[in-house]
């Protein structure tokens, strides 16, 4: 884990050697993705295969949502046996870091703290197990094939084409609580914080500009309940707002970079050096950084970070299940080329 976080930091100053280089373009995501679903498919029977394998081209593919749904596409965990959920997590952990891997396994375990906080309230809702994969198309080498994972508060999205993966957005991860801050006999330790630092750095970020920075940074005085498109295919269109990179010192665009960090460390290392490397390709100066609410924690905040390759939305706005104001995250990674491996038309 501790070299995983280091490689994406490296990556995001721009210190990585050439043979660091060498090293991520050998380490590939995609084939091990592949064998591990091939793994995962063996393991299930007729029946489940028919529920967790779809078409490539089913609208469902790109029918994303982080609420909680009666129902949702794919194969939910609660119905495999424990070889079979062995497979899966197995297929997991080769789709993220360890990073990515644990903090999705803390989201889905906070599942059964809603469940404690509400008092059994939506019980066939707030269920850990309640968590879903699907394959979309068949996993090959020589085929363009998807992955969903998706549940409450996660909703994981992929493609691979061959050796490559195309696409790993909507990435969504969210928290309730944002903060643990009640005694709970599942024995989850107040202070828990599953996203911190996606929270905690870009508060210093805002708090570190001057006067006429947050003139340009600020864009609204109260923030909004909710991410833009969320559920939509594809991410908003609107230019970026807010204060230009090329206006910001060398000490906050370190901080913007950690920020970055925060997100692309969930991802496989390979995935987190394709992303920075179109990030610095389309040029880091041409991201823009947006602040609406309080800075302050407690009080309703929101974020957003954008470049010409991404989109960075968080919002903090709405209070936990045991009443905790503004206490329940959600924040998402999108591709403005176009998610699910689409292109967006920009003529």
């Amino acid at each position: 884990m501790l070299r995983k976080r280091a490689v994406v930091v490296l990556l995001l100053v721009g210190l990585l050697s050439p043979v660091g280089w060498a090293f991520l373009r050998e380490s590939r995501t995609a084939p091990h993705m592949t064998t591990a679903t091939k793994k995962f498919l063996k393991k299930l029977d007729k029946k489940q295969r028919a529920i967790a394998q779809m078409p490539y081209n089913t609208p469902q593919r790109v029918d994303w949502h982080f609420i909680p749904k009666d129902e949702r596409k794919g194969l939910q965990i609660k119905y495999m046996n424990q070889k079979q959920r062995t497979a899966a997590h197995a297929l997991l952990k080769t789709a993220l870091s360890q990073i990515g891997y644990d903090a999705t396994k803390k989201i889905m375990h906070l599942e059964a703290l809603i469940h404690a906080l509400e008092g059994g309230k939506g019980s066939n809702i707030r269920d850990e197990e309640r968590y879903y994969f699907t394959i979309f198309g068949k996993p090959g080498a020589d085929n363009r094939w998807g992955l969903s994972f998706e549940g409450h508060h996660l909703s994981l999205n992929f493609v691979i084409q061959g050796n490559e993966v195309i696409s790993s957005t909507p990435q969504f991860f969210a928290a309730n609580p944002g903060v643990v801050k009640n005694e709970n006999a599942l024995g989850i330790e107040i202070g828990t914080r599953v996203l911190a630092g996606e929270e905690l750095i870009a508060f210093q970020l805002v708090r570190s500009l001057d006067s006429d920075q947050q003139a340009l940074a600020i864009i609204a005085e109260k923030a909004p309940r909710e991410i833009r498109a969320a559920g939509e295919a594809q991410p908003p269109s609107e230019p970026p707002a807010g204060l230009p990179v090329a206006q910001m010192n060398q000490e906050q665009h370190n901080i913007l970079r950690e920020l970055l960090s925060a997100y692309l460390e969930k991802m496989p290392s390979d995935i987190a050096t394709e992303r920075t490397s179109a990030i610095e390709k389309a040029g880091f100066d041409q991201i823009h950084f947006a602040w609406a609410g309080s800075k302050e924690e407690g009080i309703g905040h929101y974020y957003r970070v954008q470049g010409p390759t991404f989109l960075i939305e968080f919002v903090n706005t709405q209070p936990d299940s045991a009443g905790n104001p503004v206490n329940h995250i959600h924040c998402v990674w999108r591709d403005m080329s176009g998610d699910f491996a689409i292109p967006i038309d920009k003529t």
